[in-house]
């Protein structure tokens, strides 16, 4: 590793061991990267250099930064964290806002002052939020003022966090510390594999997991997918429903277009509906959205006028073909599926245009190399289903946790997904491998889901497992067993659900809930989960899984 800019080393001392990382590509030219490295100079701070200051960056309802807007900015938060903040390179600094022009912002200023970005959701509740506060030993957060309500909770549960920085507008403390800071600033002398952002992923089993990104991470996704696959014109406008928390967002609506000029919509609320509207208004070009934001705007797209689009990408569950076929028909545009992980920051297996397969999520993206493997490792015939695993540029080093040895082994990370692979190198998804629910593109650990329902009264015991779902791809649905006295049925099924959605993410609740007088166990008494899931695939395919 390279010499450090970071005084704060808490993360880079958190890497995995040597041994556990996995087998890192960077041969290519692309990704052969200089020692030192700021990933936001190369990102930003280049297009001021070039003369390029007034193109379009950062697009929002009643609101348009230009490159250079968005420059000064940046250097306004960074002097504030430094010199009015305290922050020391090496720092984590937490951010928790919808996507706004003021969150890229901040993030990109948390970089460039040589931070640690941890984005989080605007949906996570106080419990949710202490998570990473306590595991990333956060000292500082930047929050929406009109989400402060759970951060003031959240620091009650994890007192560690010292400052939060409301913003959003000239009256907020944040507003008025750049509004007297300079808007000049040097980046940080970070070197290529310092810490730059930190992503939690759900597990299926324990707490979430960090996973580690360096600054040259950031410029591979865009040298590798972007560059080889997505191939953005500096005319084009990037929209997408994603969260920045997600890396699935922070790439597809940050990285990708600033990598080459281009330009970014960003909308608060981006349901179906105002994906479409916001498409038509801002004539956007490349759109970043779930197979069921496809689905679900497919019956809309006759009221509204989508000519602009050029590129469609899919990812964060599998693409059905049906959809693939229905979108093509209505649009002529073959949607670009995808898969990438948190671990990975983003797509590592998804083909070009000109190179899809339908029904094939694609093949590995230059740079990366990925295989099909049977339980001990050896690469499995053509055609068979196996783990997969893969390799290149970026890949999983998770923060001090000891499950850094199952996600790589020999080198490869091993992703939890099945796939098969045919004959001419195209990858065809077949199921998840773990207990991950991935639901209208949200991640969702199941274990989680039922420590939130085991937390109410009125639950004596509970299973959590995905059921397929026209609408969504894959709903919530909890087995449940009440306490005795407890009435079963709908009335307290709404209770649970209410709960729930008040407890965590309100994405997370169970849709579906069933009550049982006990749940099926194996003879050491582990609950059965894969009896389970059968049962509500079952019941999915007989209509019977809403309540």
């Amino acid at each position: 590793m390279h010499r450090s800019g970071h005084l704060d080393t808490f993360a880079r001392d958190r890497l995995p061991p040597p041994e556990l990382w996995p087998d890192l590509r960077l041969d290519r030219p692309e990704f052969r990267y200089p020692e030192r490295l700021n990933c936001v100079s190369a990102l930003l701070d280049r297009w001021i250099e070039e003369g390029r200051a007034d193109r379009p960056c950062l697009i929002a309802p009643g609101q348009t930064w230009s490159y250079g807007e968005l420059f000064e900015r940046v250097n306004r938060i960074a002097n504030v964290l430094v010199r009015r903040l305290g922050l020391v390179a090496g720092n984590r600094v937490l951010l928790r806002s919808a996507n706004t022009p003021m969150l890229v912002a901040a993030y990109l200023a948390v970089m460039k002052a040589g931070g640690v970005a941890v984005a989080t959701m605007p949906l996570l509740r106080a419990r949710e939020l202490a998570t990473p506060i306590e595991a990333a030993r956060i000292g500082l957060a930047f929050c929406d003022a009109r989400l402060m309500e759970e951060m003031d909770k959240a620091r009650l549960l994890a007192p560690g966090l010292e400052w939060i920085v409301p913003f959003g507008d000239a009256a907020q403390p944040l507003e008025a510390m750049m509004s007297q800071a300079s808007p000049l600033f040097e980046a940080c002398d970070t070197a290529s594999d310092d810490v730059c952002l930190l992503g939690f992923t759900s597990g299926t089993t324990g707490g979430p997991k960090a996973t580690i990104h360096f600054h040259r991470d950031v410029l591979a996704i865009a040298d590798a997918y972007g560059r080889h696959v997505l191939r953005p014109l500096t005319q084009d406008r990037f929209i997408g429903s994603p969260p920045l928390a997600f890396t699935f967002g922070l790439g597809g609506l940050v990285v990708f277009p600033m990598s080459v000029g281009a330009s970014s919509v960003l909308i608060e609320k981006a349901g179906p509906k105002e994906l479409l509207e916001a498409i038509e208004r801002f004539r956007a070009t490349i759109l970043f959205t779930a197979p069921t934001a496809y689905r679900a705007m497919l019956g809309s797209l006759g009221g509204a006028d989508v000519s602009s689009l050029r590129l469609c990408v899919s990812a964060g569950e599998t693409l059905p073909l049906a959809t693939f076929e229905a979108w093509k028909a209505a649009t002529g545009i073959s949607l670009m599926d995808g898969i990438g992980a948190t671990e990975m920051l983003h797509i590592f297996i998804g083909s070009p245009p000109e190179e899809i397969r339908p029904g094939a999520t694609g093949r590995p993206v230059p740079g990366y190399e990925a295989k099909v493997v049977d339980g001990q490792g050896t690469e499995a015939p053509r055609g068979t289903p196996g783990d997969l695993a893969v390799r290149g540029p970026t890949g999983c080093r998770y923060l001090d946790d000891s499950r850094q040895a199952i996600y790589v082994r020999d080198g490869w990370n091993m992703t939890g997904d099945t796939f098969i692979e045919d004959e001419d190198g195209y990858f065809w998804f077949q199921a998840r491998s773990d207990d991950m629910i991935i639901s209208s593109g949200y991640n969702i650990s199941g274990p989680e889901v039922e420590i939130s329902l085991a937390r109410h009264a009125d639950v004596a015991e509970c299973a959590v497992v995905g059921a397929p779902d026209a609408e969504r791809g894959t709903i919530v649905k909890a087995f449940v067993v009440p306490r005795p006295g407890v009435v079963a049925g709908e009335a307290l099924a709404r209770i649970l659900q209410d709960y729930v959605k008040g407890d965590i993410a309100p994405y997370k609740y169970p849709r579906a809930i069933e009550f049982r007088a006990e749940l099926p166990k194996t003879p050491s008494g582990k609950i059965q989960r894969s009896v389970l899931r059968l049962e509500a695939k079952v019941q999915a395919n007989s209509g019977g899984n809403r309540l």
